[in-house]
Order: structure tokens, then sequence, then C-alpha cells
């Protein structure tokens, strides 16, 4: 039996992928770095230092690790002021009608998101009230596929994992809800992945697998 949702930040309930893209691409350009719309798609669910290996796989030049914490926190910088821009305009089509109908079923709802910046996120879009814990980025040494974000979002919530369901958009997010025992709900890119247990086209489908 289901008791609790965990959702993916972004791509299932807000989408900042053009937000992240712009910051990556200012910081890539002031280090002469190839940087375009296709890396920036390998980097959904991946924690910001990881990401950021990605995109120096097309530099020449070695980086110092002080040099690679620099260039993180200038791209965050530069990702959470574009953030102010982010308002209920930009929640994805059916969330909030999903997360109420989840919410009178008894079902309790969370965020398991890499990002560090999930609360202020979720504050600008006006949802982080609407969640019953948030787990992100600052809660975990492991980005996915490790399933350390599930099974902390799980932790806070206090209910086992094979109670508890993920809505993922990459498959690397399926990988990590599969690795912790969790009903796996697929959309959009993630729904490549032979490993979900479900896969959805629309938000609104969660209601009747649940």
């Amino acid at each position: 039996m289901i008791k609790a949702v965990i959702f993916d930040l972004d791509g299932v309930i807000v989408s900042t992928d053009e937000l992240h893209y712009q910051a990556w691409k200012k910081m890539a350009d002031a280090h002469d770095i190839e940087f375009n719309h296709e890396i920036n798609h390998r980097l959904r669910g991946v924690s910001r230092m990881a990401s950021l290996e990605i995109i120096l796989e097309k530099s020449s030049k070695l980086f110092s690790q002080e040099e690679k914490e620099v260039m993180a926190t200038s791209k965050n910088k530069d990702y959470v002021s574009l953030l102010q821009s982010l308002s209920k305009k930009d929640i994805l089509p059916h969330v909030k009608e999903v997360l109420m109908s989840l919410k009178d079923k008894g079902i309790r709802v969370a965020i398991g998101s890499s990002s560090k910046n999930a609360k202020l996120i979720l504050k600008q879009i006006g949802l982080l009230e609407l969640f019953d814990v948030i787990a992100d980025g600052n809660d975990i040494i492991h980005s996915k596929p490790d399933p350390e974000i599930f099974v902390k979002a799980a932790e806070k919530l206090g209910i086992s994992s094979n109670h508890c369901a993920v809505v993922e958009d990459a498959v690397a997010g399926i990988e990590a809800a599969k690795a912790c025992g969790m009903l796996a709900i697929a959309i959009e890119d993630a729904r490549k992945s032979n490993l979900a247990d479900y896969k959805i086209n629309d938000l609104r489908d969660i209601l009747n697998l649940i």
C-alpha cells in the first residue's frame, strides 16, 4: 500500500532547465568551454559538482578542485538570481490538482530533489507549504542514481521505502527509486527506462495508480 508520493522537482513540478542552461552557459563561455542544450540535457537530476564535471569534459584544460568550486559557486549565484523570475505561472500542468487530490486521499507528499535550491524554488512558485517534507541537495552526499535522496525523504516522512512511490522525469531518478525498493512512476524522459513500474503521459494519471 502506497502511503506517500515523492516527487522530483525539476521537470515534474516546475521546469527550470532553461535557467540552468543560461547560468551554466555564462560560466562555460567565461572559460571558453563548449556548452549547448544537448550537454545541458545530460545534467538533469545530476548534482551541481557532477554537472560541472560533465561540462569540463569539453575543456582541454585541467582545473584544480579549488577552481572547480569557484566555477560552481559562480554558476549557482547566477542561477539563484535567475530564479527570482519564477512564479506560479511556471508550475507544470496539473501539479496542484494532483497534490491536493493525493492529500485528500490521506497520502503524504514530498520532494526528493538533488537541487540545493529546492525550497527557494518552491517558495517562488507558491507550493512550499503543500509538501509534507523536502529532501534536497543539502541533505545528501550522493546524487541520483544513488538512492540517497529518496531514502532521506522516506526517513523524514517516517514511512518505509516499500510504501513510497516516486515520480521522476529522469532515467537516473527511476534507477534511484528502484535501488531503494520504491514504486517508480516515469514521466517525460524517464519513460525510456525499462525499470519504471508505470509510464505516464499526464501527471493526473498518478491518481489512477495510487
